[in-house]
């Protein structure tokens, strides 16, 4: 029985140090998963340059007008709709152009339908329903790097020409040899053998955080460290939008949000109006000729105005 444990993924493995974690009690277990989550943060660090080289390939292809697809079933497709999710109203960027695809559908989101995970073929249709080609960017998602779904989409999604990567904690894994680049942090085995949404899933959360905000940065929707293409869509992105047209402007508060007004409520033309004194439509056009990142954009409305 040993022996067959070595054949298994690590991440299906007994952890022999969490052997009596049902015998402890609340703060005994509490402190030792702690422990355990604590070689995550290292574990991601090993593999910084190869999801550096899996952004540089998302940013060329979203710059092109491609878009990034998350594909994952279970817990490695809920952090994949999760990071896409967050990406609209963060970066100000379409629905289409960040994508969670899970096996089950949406609705595996909030209920387990863990059986889907086993059709290969459902992964590859799920992409090209998407209509997914050669200007796309296609991330597959599974602890284990062996999950028929998530490998059937990667397959289909490197035969129509898009790039793919692929994020698991087993080395060597079928994930790994399918996808152009292999993120691969080993987290070892979990606190609770094969409940890979612990370990393994910090680590791919860390990992997809690493992607969609850095590519969000390469695409120039970040001002220093602020989220300048952010939606104030509520009263806490409202107050927020404030406070970073304030900063990057120098207005104070009411000042702010007489400008934000002006802007129709849109930060990004808000920003634009103020650095460059330009109206409202020519900070709209030159957003949009921009491919909306304030930073270029103004650059591009000052550059004319020195040209002319």
């Amino acid at each position: 029985m040993k022996q067959e444990t070595n054949y298994l993924p690590v991440t299906e493995q007994e952890n022999p140090r969490t052997a009596e974690i049902a015998s402890l009690p609340a703060l005994g277990i509490v402190r030792l998963m702690n422990s355990e989550d604590a070689g995550v943060a290292s574990a991601v660090e090993q593999v910084l340059p190869t999801v550096a080289r899996a952004v540089e390939e998302i940013v060329t292809r979203l710059r092109a007008g491609g878009r990034l697809f998350y594909v994952g079933t279970g817990t490695s497709g809920r952090l994949g709709v999760l990071d896409a999710a967050e990406c609209p109203p963060t970066f100000g960027v379409a629905p289409e152009t960040v994508q969670g695809v899970i096996a089950g559908g949406y609705e595996a989101c909030y209920k387990a339908v863990e059986a889907s995970e086993d059709d290969g073929e459902a992964g590859a249709l799920d992409l090209e329903a998407r209509g997914v080609n050669e200007r796309d960017a296609v991330v597959g998602i599974a602890a284990s790097g062996r999950t028929p779904y998530t490998i059937g989409a990667v397959k289909y999604a490197r035969h129509s020409g898009a790039f793919t990567a692929g994020v698991t904690c087993v080395p060597d894994s079928e994930l790994t040899r399918v996808a152009e680049i292999a993120i691969t942090p080993v987290v070892g085995p979990e606190v609770i053998a094969g409940s890979t949404r612990l370990k393994a899933g910090t680590a791919q959360k860390l990992v997809l955080n690493m992607i969609s905000t850095a590519t969000m940065i390469g695409l120039g929707y970040v001002s220093g460290n602020r989220m300048t293409n952010l939606l104030p869509r509520n009263q806490k992105l409202l107050a927020r939008s404030l406070r970073i047209l304030g900063a990057e402007t120098g207005l104070d508060e009411t000042a702010a949000r007489a400008a934000l007004n002006a802007a129709g409520g849109d930060l990004r033309i808000a920003l634009v109006m103020n650095k460059t004194n330009a109206t409202r439509d020519e900070a709209t056009q030159a957003l949009t000729q921009a491919h909306h990142a304030v930073p270029r954009a103004v650059a591009n409305i000052l550059a004319a105005r020195v040209a002319s």
